[in-house]
């Protein structure tokens, strides 16, 4: 939870979206606080305007009542809308009689708008005095102009309430919408194997994200020439130790075609071996950085069946020296598009794996299949197998299975899963027999996954 909202924190998008939103919510707010009390003003000024307009209508009839009985009937408006209208001064003589039912205004109040209290409520009044001396009172209780008012504002509100929330998911859609490139950029690393460095494109991109995006692609830039300079120095290194070590291979030949003591045969065989052991060494380390440089660029369609055959012949004598059974179950003559060389180098380093740690008198088979149109190459032995937990390592360059007694430098694998990825080829290691004997290799061209399997 602490890392959830550690990464909400440092979200541009969630702070961009959530200070819009804070500002959509109290601008709307001190918008719809000005726009109530605005809307409560214009009604109560409208209710004052519609009590003038009444108390002038009336005093300027013609026949005004001139009775009592008369004046308290005219005065009898709708009390159930609580406007009134009562006569207030004497005309003729008359002194304008006790209303039947409340509201009694006094006499005494004065022309104009006013508020007043007639027993526990509040009025609104507005009294008019015409030409004969007649006083009008109309009246309103204020607690039904204060519900009209704010009954009018409510409505006034309304297009705020609706549309503040409308604005804030706008707000969040568009600013996801906005940030959606670089979630696409992002991807479009995730994605990314690791060898490939090439150049970022900033076409689709916020201007403002333009000077990173080149500042990635110059570090990319140097991570390349890094990496191929250290290429460069493996494969430089490799091959001016190739004349050292062939001249030490001869001489160390030379020297086992003497006579010498049984104690210093056995050193020198124990030399002799170290020496095939680092010839074989720069062998893998030159065709390691040959494989690097090659890139991505395949050749043409070829025939996996043929390269197969070639590889069989020759690694067929070790298989015979160590009575294994190498042979191929099905091979169907699939094409595949890969530089023949580069998947000479992939075959032979899997089935030479097989052979080496499949213990005499075993077996390694090969397998060849068609299945939605994409072609497997399969591989397997009856050897030791490798752990599960370390089946992604012995990828690594110079990772190499401990306990397994056979020599080895830990770079074939290395070497096998560059050339698949540089010919868009998924490779997955499993067991081969049902009880975890032996190993499978299964390589799948086609698949463009970036070389390894999980």
């Amino acid at each position: 939870m602490d890392g959830r909202k550690s990464q909400l924190g440092a979200s541009l998008r969630f702070t961009l979206s959530l200070w819009l939103s804070l500002a959509i919510i109290l601008i709307a707010a001190a918008a719809g606080v000005y726009s109530f009390a605005s809307a409560t003003d214009e009604a109560h000024a409208m209710q004052d305007h519609q009590l003038r307009q009444i108390a002038y209508l009336i005093s300027r009839l013609d026949a005004v009542p001139s009775s009592p009985a008369a004046r308290e009937r005219a005065g009898d408006g709708d009390f159930d809308a609580r406007v009134v209208v009562r006569f207030l001064a004497t005309v003729g003589g008359f002194m304008a009689p006790k209303p039947a039912r409340p509201p009694e205004f006094s006499p005494a109040l004065g022309d104009g708008l006013q508020t007043v209290s007639v027993g526990r409520e509040q009025w609104r009044v507005f009294v008019k005095t015409n030409d004969r001396g007649v006083r009008v009172a109309v009246g309103q209780q204020t607690v039904v102009r204060d519900a009209a008012a704010r009954a009018s504002a409510i409505r006034t509100l309304m297009p705020l309430l609706f549309l503040a929330p409308v604005l804030v998911l706008l707000v969040a859609v568009l600013v996801r919408q906005i940030f959606q490139p670089l979630k696409v950029l992002a991807d479009e690393l995730g994605r990314r194997p690791e060898d490939d460095l090439g150049q970022l494109n900033p076409v689709g991109l916020p201007s403002e994200v333009w000077p990173f995006v080149a500042e990635i692609n110059q570090l990319l830039a140097r991570i390349g020439r890094s990496m191929a300079l250290q290429r460069r120095f493996i494969a430089d290194a490799a091959h001016e130790l190739r004349s050292p070590m062939t001249a030490m291979s001869l001489q160390a030949e030379r020297l086992g075609a003497t006579e010498m003591p049984a104690e210093a045969r056995k050193r020198l065989d124990a030399l002799s071996a170290g020496l095939n052991r680092t010839r074989v060494l720069l062998e893998q380390m030159l065709t390691l950085a040959r494989t690097h440089d090659a890139g991505r660029n395949v050749s043409a369609n070829v025939s996996l069946k043929k390269a197969i055959c070639e590889v069989l012949e020759d690694l067929a004598p070790l298989a015979e020296q160590k009575g294994i059974d190498l042979g191929v179950i099905d091979c169907v003559d699939a094409k595949v598009d890969a530089p023949l060389v580069d998947l000479k180098i992939l075959i032979k380093n899997l089935v030479d794996n097989a052979i080496r740690y499949t213990p005499a008198g075993g077996r390694v088979d090969i397998t060849v299949s068609v299945s939605s149109g994409r072609v497997t190459l399969q591989v397997d032995d009856t050897g030791p197998g490798i752990p599960p937990e370390e089946r992604d390592r012995v990828f690594d360059p110079f990772y190499r299975v401990l306990g397994n007694g056979e020599m080895g430098s830990g770079l074939g694998l290395a070497i096998t899963s560059t050339i698949a990825a540089g010919i868009g080829a998924r490779i997955a290691l499993s067991d081969a027999g049902a009880h975890g004997q032996g190993l499978r290799a299964l390589v799948t061209f086609g698949a463009d996954e970036g070389g390894r399997g999980k």
